[in-house]
């Protein structure tokens, strides 16, 4: 068995899901861009595509990283944060929106966004669409906007794990979490989520699959890998306090 949350552990992860019939895969490249070329270049060899969603922080300085990355064949999605860095002004988000948007199209296509979560912002980035039409935009798909959830199950390494949502303050889909925990539907460890992809009576098999990662998780183990670890622990109590705190 290999450590959690490793290049390799990803492998064999991406191996499993061979065993289902209808799955994609999203990264949230919320640091360190260059972690997701060499996963962009993992599922490449291994016959996969996902989509990666990079901040506006990062179009300027990883511009080629992002092109190498969907020469690979993946997609490029904008991942917005809009709401908070405008200080919850939904007109003004929405022309930053805009902005980010056309400057990441000047690098690689994009026809799909997705909200970071900014757990310490009062805001909801997605909130901008309650007034605005994300659609109009050319953005064809907003994963947690645009996915059937009574029919697809997401699965998100927020924390560290992928049983985060209790520590989640957005990256969870609250109104079916209590029906997925009911069937049997929540993981800890990856190891459980490959368990289950291999047994074709699991419950994983009745559903389609979102499954979203953060690609600075993924790594050879070593200090980095141990720091990660360590820096994650530290936040996954924050955001518990962050949740209780709103709730």
């Amino acid at each position: 068995m290999t450590m959690d949350f490793t290049i390799e552990k990803y492998e064999v992860l991406l191996t499993a899901l061979k065993e289902h019939q209808n799955y994609c895969i999203r990264h949230d490249v919320d640091l360190r861009p260059e972690y997701s070329l060499r996963l962009a270049q993992v599922e490449a060899s291994m016959g996969a595509t996902a989509t990666y969603y990079f901040r506006s922080m990062h179009f300027a300085s990883h511009a080629e990283t992002i092109k190498a990355i969907v020469a690979l064949g993946h997609r490029a999605g904008y991942h917005y944060e809009s709401l908070t860095t405008c200080h919850g002004d939904i007109d003004s988000a929405y022309n930053d929106f805009c902005r980010n948007l056309e400057c990441l199209r000047r690098i690689v296509p994009v026809e799909t966004a997705c909200a970071h979560g900014s757990p310490r912002s009062p805001w909801n980035s997605q909130d901008i669409w309650k007034l605005h039409d994300i659609h109009a935009l050319g953005i064809s798909y907003e994963p947690m906007l645009d996915t059937d959830f009574s029919r697809t199950l997401y699965l998100t390494d927020t924390g560290r794990r992928w049983d985060g949502h209790r520590v989640s303050v957005r990256d969870k889909v609250p109104q079916y979490q209590d029906l997925w925990v009911a069937q049997g539907l929540v993981f800890h460890r990856t190891d459980d989520i490959i368990y289950a992809l291999h047994n074709h009576n699991h419950a994983i098999h009745r559903y389609s699959l979102l499954i979203n990662t953060h690609p600075q998780r993924w790594m050879p183990f070593g200090m980095q890998w141990v720091a990660e670890a360590s820096l994650q622990q530290a936040k996954n109590i924050a955001k518990r306090v962050l949740v209780e705190v709103r709730h």
